[in-house]
């Protein structure tokens, strides 16, 4: 028996890095995965690999931070599967400066692409959820919403607001049998962080503080999204699971 067979899953950012492993492990797993990106060819590309290794998916154009492009996908999921399982909120960018020389727009921005577009996907899943009975919603934070760090400032803000909003939803939604929880991975190995990883001292002093000594894998990041998206993880709800080769244990 797949782990999450037959589940309508919906994955943001699903083009590329992070999001592709996800909505790539999900599908072998027995999952329907819409993925959802910007990126139309990257989207595609990603839905191909899919189907071609006997996965079932399809590819969804939407801007994370547009409330209308929201319910249009919503309601194309719904048209086309009948329901919606899973909401993976895997959407952001990163901006890397300290507070001194962040501008105004990159703060707007960053938290245009990695909050507002949490609150207006969860916001778009409810009525259909709540409709269904039951309902998840994991939510793609980072250990840079738990810990301070040197030249994050928009960027952690945005996660530790990821972190408190699903941990608010938690206890909104639970009345609707609809889970929230946020994943926390640490340094990962994606085309998001290629440069922060590129310089041989930067990469050592960015690693510093990860017990293991290493960065992760992006499957390894969606071994825990596959856990919460299934129901092995029927209990958990409000948590924050990290994934960051004890990074934040020391």
């Amino acid at each position: 028996m797949k782990r999450v067979e037959n589940k309508v899953i919906l994955i943001t950012g699903g083009a590329m890095g992070m999001g592709r492993t996800h909505s790539e492990l999900l599908a072998s797993e027995g999952a329907w995965v819409f993925v959802a990106d910007r990126d139309a060819a990257e989207g595609q590309a990603t839905v191909d690999r899919i189907r071609k290794s006997g996965g079932k998916a399809d590819f969804i154009a939407l801007d994370v931070t547009a409330e209308g492009e929201w319910n249009a996908a919503i309601g194309r999921i719904l048209n086309a599967a009948g329901r919606i399982d899973v909401l993976i909120n895997n959407a952001g960018i990163l901006v890397l400066k300290p507070v001194q020389d962040t501008t105004n727009a990159e703060w707007d921005r960053i938290f245009d692409v990695n909050v507002r577009s949490v609150f207006l996907g969860t916001r778009a899943v409810i009525p259909a959820m709540r409709t269904q009975g039951r309902g998840n919603i994991i939510n793609i934070s980072s250990i840079y919403g738990l810990v301070g760090a040197p030249g994050a400032s928009a960027y952690q803000a945005s996660k530790g607001a990821v972190r408190l909003f699903t941990k608010s939803c938690a206890v909104d939604l639970a009345p609707f049998n609809i889970r929230v929880n946020s994943v926390h991975p640490g340094v990962i190995e994606t085309p998001m962080t290629k440069d922060l990883l590129a310089p041989a001292d930067q990469r050592k002093a960015v690693l510093g503080p990860t017990l293991l000594g290493r960065a992760a894998r992006p499957e390894e990041v969606s071994q825990a999204v596959l856990f919460l998206a299934s129901d092995e993880s029927s209990f958990v709800h409000g948590a924050e699971l990290v994934v960051d080769g004890g990074y934040t244990a020391n």
